[in-house]
């Protein structure tokens, strides 16, 4: 059995329902509109859902298929989990899991200017795993941010397909596209609304709520060189490295377009390291003439 629910319903291109620049930060990294907008989605949610979750014994929660590198909606559903929680830890329920779906990426391409069919193209070549033994027969909530063409959605009703996996399923969205003449690229006018230029990205990135996700670490691997200097310049060695490790973590060191800045990250950042310890050993050896 599959349900779906959305906090939003997007029925203009002139009128949003949501505030477009809080949730193009969100995109970029800002986790504070991400535990903002999972308090009114869960509140949103809880007030069709609550007779049906108290009946539940066990509740499996989902964010969006991802590798090694969150998502910006699995921080949304991360934040959804704490309240989930706390309303069934005040009904005398047991806490709530949270499952993944293992997702092998294959393309470069940003799809929020693509049309659904696009989309399922572009998305057709990925891998997917979800663990058949831990979910069959359960109650399950898959949390995203936004549903404009369905693509995400029905990739997953093919890996629970795929994989034989039954139970009840229910799709919850903080935004929702309801009227079909509106082209899919508005996503794309969400996602970029407040991050337009490498400044406002730096900005983002240096927030005292930011946290690196998916898209952000494809969007600076893939920049020119001059915008690519700039947030290097401009961000705490702490997120260079950081940078570097999460792109290694998802394997991005073995695609073609993101190798040029990974390796320029990866000498920038020894060159720094080994700088450091060559400027630390200066001053020991400084320090022990003195003694």
């Amino acid at each position: 059995m599959k349900k779906r629910y959305s906090l939003h319903k997007i029925e203009s291109e002139l009128k949003s329902p949501f505030d477009e620049g809080s949730y193009s930060k969100f995109k970029f990294g800002d986790t504070s509109v991400a535990r903002q907008f999972a308090e009114e989605l869960f509140h949103g949610f809880i007030s069709e859902f609550k007779e049906e979750l108290l009946s539940q014994e066990e509740i499996i929660l989902f964010p969006s298929p991802y590798h090694s590198i969150p998502t910006a909606s699995n921080f949304l559903c991360s934040y959804f989990k704490e309240q989930l929680n706390y309303f069934l830890f005040e009904n005398g329920k047991p806490a709530c899991l949270e499952g993944k779906i293992h997702r092998k990426q294959t393309y470069v391409e940003d799809y929020g200017n693509m049309s659904y069919e696009e989309r399922i193209n572009l998305i057709s070549n990925d891998t997917y795993y979800i663990d058949k033994s831990f979910v069959d027969g359960k109650f399950c909530l898959f949390i995203d941010d936004i549903k404009i063409t369905g693509s995400h959605e029905n990739t997953v009703d093919k890996i629970l397909k795929h994989y034989n996996v039954n139970g009840e399923f229910i799709f919850v969205y903080f935004a929702e596209l309801i009227n079909k003449e509106i082209h899919p690229k508005i996503e794309n006018h969400y996602n970029y609304f407040k991050v337009k230029t490498t400044q406002d990205l730096i900005e983002v990135i240096n927030g005292k709520d930011f946290h690196f996700n998916t898209r952000i670490t494809k969007y600076i691997l893939l920049m020119q060189d001059t915008d690519f200097e700039k947030i290097y310049d401009n961000i705490s060695e702490t997120k260079r490295n950081e940078i570097l490790s999460l792109a290694i973590s998802n394997n991005y060191h073995l695609v073609e377009e993101y190798k040029q800045n990974i390796i320029k990250l990866k000498n920038k950042v020894q060159w720094r390291s080994t700088y450091k310890k060559d400027k630390d050993k200066t001053l020991m050896h400084q320090n022990s003439l003195l003694d």
